[in-house]
């Protein structure tokens, strides 16, 4: 493996790993998918077309394996021993407004479409620009664009909505 390589790789591991585990929801899931991901980007280190940036390239290809994945996994159902879940996930979560505010944002991404949720996280989290982000997504800028207005519109409904306020009941004034 050539230094060039190394030095163009490895500063965007730690991006590739959030994005994974954004896309995955799993931590060992998402850390098996960066490293599938590493090795199919030196072993094909030759076919990659622009020699500046990598970032989208690499990118492209860990979105491609983790559709994949996703696609496989939604086609069987997930098997758990009920040894192996513990108290861990039945456990609550910490009171703090900021946890609750996560919790929220992360519920309110998982209830975007895989086409808007892939597109926010991209450009938003990754910082890629939107030509960047078409590149990894096979699709045309406009179509970016769209997806990610649309996206930032229903994740700030779903953040900013009350549940309660969908219960209860509206009064009409009669005059």
């Amino acid at each position: 493996m050539s230094t060039d390589m190394v030095r163009s790789i490895e500063p965007v591991i730690p991006a590739l790993r959030r994005y994974a585990r954004a896309l995955l929801r799993d931590r060992s899931a998402a850390d098996d998918l960066v490293q599938d991901c590493l090795e199919r980007a030196v072993s094909r280190w030759h076919q990659r077309r622009n020699e500046d940036d990598v970032r989208p390239w690499i990118f492209a290809i860990l979105h491609n394996l983790a559709m994949t994945r996703l696609r496989r996994a939604s086609q069987r159902p997930v098997h758990v021993p009920l040894d192996d879940v513990g108290g861990t996930p039945l456990a609550l979560g910490a009171p703090q407004e900021d946890r609750l505010r996560y919790r929220d944002l992360l519920a309110g991404l998982s209830k975007l479409s895989e086409d808007q949720r892939t597109v926010l996280l991209l450009v938003t989290v990754e910082e890629l620009s939107y030509a960047d982000a078409a590149r990894v997504l096979g699709v045309p800028i406009g179509t970016v664009m769209s997806r990610l207005s649309r996206a930032r519109e229903r994740l700030f409904r779903l953040m900013s909505a009350d549940p309660a306020a969908e219960s209860r009941p509206t009064l009409r004034s009669v005059k």
